[in-house]
């Protein structure tokens, strides 16, 4: 890409997206592309392909989609899976139809078994049964890394396959009936804060997981739409894992709470732990730099800012 490659960041309100746009701007690229939903239907093979047609994008960063927490995947399985195949098949589609030069789509960590051999490793995509609270989303995830896969084969199409995993930053989703953990607890313990209220949370905090600054992420999405260019999946994470309960005491102090905290342990705790292998990606040269204390404080400042 160069600073004036016409560049289609789908899905760019969203929390990556926006962060994929943030990170072009600020190395210089001016030609980027949205499709802003009130106009395009993504999951319209018809408003895509016309999209496509009128603006002929030269490169995607692919990260429109439907998501959410446990909750949501649990209540709404047939929306997740049919609005994330439309979704990718008809901008993978369109991309490869109008001649786009390189397609990077990105998934989740969710794609990969729920008891997995841990840290988990981008070969053991598809070696046993999924998380079942999420796994219409996972594939619909797996079917979109397949379809950059067969065509690459069929067609020489250039599309790589990023799997992220879980994320959190600013523009994040704190909707209490959607949205992930992380965001949830910033939102549960906020409110608690201002009512003097308690907090409850799902499970008994046992479940460990990894956690990404999406800022980070937009870093690796550039370097590997610069240098990686293989048909399998490239893992993005920090390696590093912890404790629910752990994360949960981070942000009451992070917010200030000092109230009860109750855990509801009729809730899923989901996959027991899940933690990525990134020696794929670091053998490109990237590696996250952002905290997860920093990144906490400043997600935090961003919700009381414009997210209240």
């Amino acid at each position: 890409m160069d600073s004036e490659s016409r560049i289609y960041v789908a899905g760019n309100t969203g929390l990556v997206g926006s962060a994929i746009v943030r990170m072009l701007h600020r190395k210089g690229y001016t030609n980027i592309l949205s499709s802003p939903s009130s106009y395009w239907d993504l999951r319209r093979q018809d408003d895509v392909g016309r999209f496509f047609q009128v603006n002929q994008p030269e490169y995607v960063y692919l990260a429109a989609a439907k998501v959410g927490g446990i909750g949501a995947n649990k209540d709404y399985p047939g929306h997740f899976i049919y609005d994330n195949l439309m979704i990718q098949s008809n901008i993978i589609n369109a991309a490869r139809k109008f001649g786009v030069k390189k397609l990077l789509f990105l998934g989740s960590s969710c794609i990969y078994p729920k008891m997995c051999e841990q840290p988990i490793k981008e070969e053991y995509l598809m070696t046993g049964p999924l998380e079942p609270t999420n796994d219409a989303y996972a594939i619909a995830k797996i079917a979109g890394i397949k379809m950059c896969q067969a065509y690459r084969k069929q067609y020489g199409f250039n599309a790589i396959s990023l799997m992220p995993t879980n994320l959190y930053g600013p523009k994040d989703n704190f909707d209490l009936e959607t949205s992930h953990v992380l965001p949830a607890m910033i939102r549960k313990f906020d409110d608690a804060l201002r009512s003097g209220g308690q907090v409850t949370l799902w499970g008994d905090g046992s479940a460990r997981r990894e956690f990404l600054h999406v800022d980070d992420l937009a870093d690796a999405c550039f370097a590997c739409m610069k240098d990686y260019d293989s048909p399998e999946p490239i893992n993005v994470g920090t390696g590093k894992d912890v404790p629910i309960k752990n994360l949960a005491t981070l942000i009451e102090q992070t917010v200030g709470y000092n109230g009860i905290v109750n855990w509801d342990t009729t809730k899923p705790n989901g996959t027991p732990r899940k933690v990525l292998n990134i020696d794929k990606i670091k053998s490109l040269g990237w590696e996250p730099k952002i905290g997860l204390e920093e990144g906490i404080k400043s997600t935090y400042e961003w919700y009381k800012d414009y997210a209240r």
